[in-house]
């Protein structure tokens, strides 16, 4: 018992390291706060590109008209998600976070190439999007990391009272953005007299483009889901720790699917945020609810079961983890990290042999309902898939429900019996799982 509360201590205090990280949570939080354009993106797309000749041929004249809002949005993705990690980096310092965040913008701006055709100059699609993700994850930390750094110097112009607060910060913030935008111009300078031309080439080739191979691929995926279930086992929120690493892997994944599907391409990629949303984080908590509102004998886990149910359709698990609980319960360890391993593993190889097609790449918002989410990302199939894996996810905690069940009926039968010889026994206490 002792070695486990130890676990416990050192777990939680490992995952909160890893929460409370002003970096990664300005990652996590700054891509979060890309999602309403991400759902425009990704809508846009899908009503633009939807494969179906009849429809095609209806929207011919205004295709394109319909796919602007995918080219505004997940097009230029890199231009979000650095405004947004600058502004939430800047946020966690308590400084006024717009102007960093405008200057991280402009810095990651200056670092991204200008190219001339025909006699127009323009910045490319190339690395405004995906391919840009990874360098405006790094210019949004840095560029922003530069000038809180700057202005806790005080090297900023001093304002003279009864000036009007908005001058003071513009004003306050032009010599470090001044400063920070010099930087990276001698860096970019410097890529321009090597072989890679710009930061994103070098990034692109020697960074993302492995990391996304790793993060790609299914045992990446398994292993971050067992560390996943692991956390919550021992009261962890264990999607918030995992996601905050894998989250830029896998959304950059997702964003490179989604301009193929509009492409009319074939989708480069299986795995990311949209494929383990789909697989891992619906059926088997619907499963066990499913179970233990109809074939519980406990009134306690039947109750649970009623109350928790609702939720799993629409991914609101925390009822059931901390109801039952899950937490910290030996019976229930074995299914609640198989099941949506099982899941993945069957979902991956039923797509990489036909039976199912890739995912989009949509990131719905939170609370899509099961079977909408799968018709989100571009199929029935998926969608079907989905209610197919839930009684695959019902025989993987069947015979761990039953010993639950019947740990919690005796402990009920027993205090129905204290209860009656005058015992006065609670029995609306938790599960006892030791």
């Amino acid at each position: 018992m002792a070695e486990t509360k130890n676990i416990t201590k050192n777990l939680q205090k490992f995952a909160g390291k890893i929460q409370k990280n002003r970096y990664m949570s300005a990652i996590s939080n700054g891509l979060m706060s890309t999602l309403p354009f991400l759902i425009i993106g990704a809508f846009s797309t899908l009503f633009s590109a939807l494969a179906w000749e009849p429809y095609q041929n209806l929207i011919a004249p205004i295709k394109s008209i319909i796919g602007l809002g995918s080219t505004m949005t997940t097009g230029i993705i890199s231009l979000y998600a650095v405004f947004f990690i600058a502004y939430r980096l800047a946020q966690s310092f308590d400084k006024d976070p717009l102007i960093p965040a405008a200057t991280a913008l402009l810095s990651f701006l200056v670092l991204t190439p200008v190219e001339t055709f025909d006699t127009v100059r323009a910045i490319p699609f190339q690395w405004l999007g995906a391919q840009g993700l990874f360098v405006a994850m790094f210019v949004g930390l840095l560029a922003a990391r530069m000038y809180i750094w700057v202005v806790d110097r005080n090297w900023t112009i001093k304002m003279p009272d009864g000036v009007p607060p908005t001058v003071v910060k513009t004003f306050m913030g032009l010599i470090p953005a001044v400063l920070v935008v010099v930087v990276f111009v001698i860096i970019a300078g410097v890529f321009m007299q090597t072989s890679y031309v710009t930061v994103h080439q070098l990034i692109y080739s020697y960074l993302q483009v492995p990391l996304e191979g790793l993060g790609g691929s299914l045992g990446a995926l398994i292993i971050a889901l067992i560390v996943m279930q692991l956390l919550w086992m021992f009261g962890i929120h264990g999607a918030i720790v995992t996601l905050a690493i894998v989250k830029p892997i896998w959304m950059s994944l997702d964003l490179a699917n989604l301009n193929a599907f509009e492409a009319g391409s074939p989708l480069p990629n299986i795995i990311g945020l949209a494929f383990w949303s789909i697989f891992a984080n619906y059926a088997p908590m619907l499963a066990f609810a499913l179970l233990l509102t109809f074939l519980a004998k406990s009134k306690q886990l039947r109750t649970i079961g009623k109350l928790g149910l609702p939720g799993t359709f629409f991914s609101i698990h925390e009822p059931m983890i901390f109801g039952i609980p899950v937490v910290m319960n030996p019976i229930l360890a074995v299914p609640f990290i198989l099941a949506p391993v099982v899941c993945c593993i069957i979902g991956y190889f039923a797509t990489t042999v036909g039976l199912l097609p890739a995912p989009i790449g949509i990131y719905p918002p939170f609370g899509t309902p099961i079977f909408a989410l799968g018709i989100i990302e571009g199929s029935w199939r998926l969608a079907f898939a989905q209610l197919l894996l839930i009684p695959v996810c019902m025989l993987i905690y069947y015979p761990f429900f039953r010993a639950l069940d019947r740990q919690a009926l005796v402990k009920e039968r027993e205090a129905e019996e204290e209860a009656r010889h005058g015992g006065g026994t609670d029995t609306e206490g938790s599960v006892v799982t030791s």
